[in-house]
């Protein structure tokens, strides 16, 4: 076996060297270099580094621990042996620690013990460069490391830097409340709002800061979801004024033990939508109800055209103005609507309750759709309970309204030959009416969007409708302060109802009214 191992053997005895390279080679030492003089040898390592040198003591021109220092300084890894005889043995232990030698062995040496030995330098020179060069690696990766750690801090401080700056400088309010509802942070748009200071707002409670009817705020602070809060208000102590706020509430949930968990709320005014809204609306009213005098006039003329009042007509002049007739009169259905619609968004529309029968008002709707019906061969089946045993106390005319518009709708998504059940029912001091068809019926993914203004229920069929009626429906009961509803499924028909809610008149409920 051979050993690629670079040895530099000196001794002024060139029988010594002779015999250390013979030695050597026998063990499979290839690369061994023999000098006899020390100058020669430092020249040699000069340009010609060497793993093992192995040097003696006791020479005339220069002792082996001058060479042998002179050769560290070249290099310094190298691991360097000294032979000496036994009246050196001591010089040379003080010198190992000088000079920083690997070994010094003894005269006459065991040949089998300076194989090991130079086997054990060669590996012992080795491991140093390899550390050497790893220390130089981790010092290099150490200096880059630092370099990374202070351009991600200087790149964090910036970041952050910015989002303060965002956050300071937002229109929106925000803040971050912990789950019981306590002020964490705020921003300066938040001191604008209710025209505090942060210290002051951070020792309100969430019931403190908002003004709302329909949200459970412990409810939300429990919530993980993300969720877009409406009709909330807040008081500015300063001017006394009333804003309009939305609030987009975010759950941080917490990465540490120490760290608790916490919501974010980013508080927009919407004072300037809801303005503009009230515009819109406003618009919309004068329009609606500036287009009702043309219509009323158009449907007045051509009455007195049918009536014959201007002239005999035709079958066919009768048929065209009839179907003119029709669409105003379609027309200022629209019309009425759509203000009875504002009227109702705006607060304008006061109810007018009065006591009345609401069998009979059921009876002179259902005879008034009953044309309709009977002309696509419909049946209408009325299930009444209880409606005799005591007066209902609404406004007639907008319950009538409702009735109406679920009685036609039923009638038109009907099929022909089909079935309409009408059931109403007094239970105690609660009127609950309901309106059921065998028509297709719609998903129930669908069902939310029903009550929505302009909707028109299912995408999967076109309608041209103008989807107010069950908004207008929806307007109206709750005003009343009672419930409308569906229960519907493809394929296996609808059935509206409405409740209306401590609305009949016991003789219990007489005296109250007559304080």
């Amino acid at each position: 076996m051979q050993f690629p191992y670079k040895i530099l053997i000196l001794d002024d005895d060139k029988l010594v060297t002779a015999s250390l390279k013979s030695l050597l080679m026998l063990e499979g030492f290839i690369d061994v270099v023999l000098y006899n003089n020390p100058n020669e040898a430092v020249e040699y390592l000069k340009n010609n580094p060497r793993d093992v040198i192995i040097s003696d003591f006791m020479m005339p021109e220069m002792n082996g621990l001058e060479f042998l220092s002179q050769a560290k300084k070249l290099y310094p890894n190298a691991s360097m042996i000294l032979l000496t005889g036994y009246a050196d043995k001591e010089n040379a232990i003080k010198a190992i620690n000088e000079v920083g030698l690997y070994k010094y062995i003894e005269k006459p040496w065991d040949n089998d013990e300076l194989v090991i030995n130079i086997k054990n330098a060669y590996e012992r020179a080795h491991l140093v460069d390899e550390l050497e060069k790893t220390n130089k690696e981790l010092k290099k990766y150490s200096q880059h490391l630092e370099e990374l750690v202070k351009e991600k801090t200087a790149n964090i401080i910036e970041m952050n830097e910015k989002i303060t700056a965002v956050i300071d400088n937002c229109a929106d309010g925000i803040i971050t409340l912990d789950i019981d509802g306590k002020v964490n942070d705020i921003n300066p748009a938040c001191e604008s709002f209710w025209g505090l200071s942060e210290n002051i707002l951070k020792t309100k409670s969430i019931e403190e800061l908002f003004e709302t009817q329909d949200i459970n705020w412990q409810e939300i602070l429990k919530d993980t979801n993300t969720k877009l809060l409406r009709e909330i208000y807040i008081i500015n102590v300063v001017n006394g004024n009333k804003i309009p706020v939305e609030i987009s509430s975010s759950y941080i949930p917490s990465n540490n033990e120490k760290e608790a968990p916490k919501h974010v709320f980013v508080i927009r005014n919407i004072n300037y939508q809801k303005e503009m809204d009230r515009l819109r609306e406003d618009f919309i009213a004068t329009l609606t109800h500036d287009l009702r005098t043309p219509s009323l006039a158009s449907i007045q003329t051509l009455e007195y055209f049918l009536n014959g009042k201007l002239g005999q007509l035709t079958d066919k002049q009768h048929l065209l103005l009839s179907t003119m007739k029709k669409s105003q009169e379609d027309m200022l259905g629209l019309v009425n609507t759509l203000l009875e619609v504002y009227k109702y968004e705006s607060g304008r529309l006061k109810l007018v309750k009065t006591q009345f029968d609401f069998e009979k008002l059921a009876d002179e709707c259902i005879e008034q759709v009953m044309p309709l019906a009977q002309s696509k061969k419909q049946i209408i089946e009325k299930h009444f309970v209880n409606l005799n045993i005591a007066p209902v106390y609404a406004d007639r005319n907008e319950i009538r309204r409702v009735i109406i518009n679920l009685l036609g709708n039923a009638v038109k998504y009907t099929q022909e030959e089909g079935k309409i059940e009408v059931k109403a029912e007094i239970d105690g001091n609660d009127l609950r009416f309901s309106v059921k068809d065998n028509g297709e019926g719609i998903f129930k993914k669908d069902i939310p969007k029903l009550f929505k203004r302009f909707s028109q229920g299912t995408q999967e069929k076109r309608s041209i409708s103008t989807g107010l009626g069950l908004y207008l429906s929806k307007q109206i009961i709750d005003t009343h302060g009672g419930k409308i509803w569906l229960e519907s499924d493809k394929g296996k028909g609808s059935e509206f109802f409405f409740l209306l809610i401590d609305s009949v008149i016991t003789k219990e409920k007489d005296k109250v009214w007559a304080v």
